[in-house]
């Protein structure tokens, strides 16, 4: 619970309000947060699409990207991430897409979690993207995905601020 009273006073004290777009962890990311008491000032809304038709429907994931690179991408979640900070009011968008388990998908091990982090700072959209694998039973998995995103937007943020971010082009 520590982890997310911080992440809750990071949003506020920045004055960021954050949009999730989740496949793999079906909403645990903004639901893990929500656990905090006060938390709803610095969400926008949290958005759990597993399909790739939702993707697209929701938030443009293009299906060439999909057909491309596979739903479990960094590029997918790229795109993921943009769609949901394009279509909310949120200045920050965290997503994810991946193989929380049982089994193994396309040759992509089961613990796989592609991640981005969207900011919207100075008219300027900022992007990161990382791959992480994590271990344990299905929901192991998504627990440890949803608080791996909440706990580097701090880092990310910081990032964007001190100028070292990358810029999405």
């Amino acid at each position: 619970m520590e982890l997310l009273k911080q992440i809750t006073d990071y949003l506020q004290q920045q004055k960021l309000k954050l949009a999730t777009a989740e496949s793999c962890t079906a909403g645990l990311i903004v639901s893990e947060l929500a656990r905090v008491p006060g938390s709803g000032q610095c969400i926008d809304c949290g958005l759990a699409v597993y399909s790739p038709e939702a993707k697209n429907r929701y938030l443009s994931v293009s299906f060439d990207t999909i057909d491309t690179y596979g739903l479990t991408s960094e590029e997918t979640s790229r795109e993921m991430a943009l769609g949901a900070l394009n279509n909310n009011d949120a200045n920050i968008t965290v997503a994810n897409t991946g193989i929380a388990g049982p089994e193994p998908h396309d040759d992509i091990p089961v613990g796989t979690v592609c991640f981005a982090w969207a900011f919207l700072h100075d008219q300027k959209i900022y992007m990161m993207t990382e791959t992480r694998r994590f271990s344990g039973d299905r929901n192991d998995v998504r627990l440890a995905a949803a608080h791996y995103a909440l706990e580097r937007i701090p880092k990310y943020h910081r990032d964007v601020l001190n100028g070292s971010a990358p810029l999405d082009e």
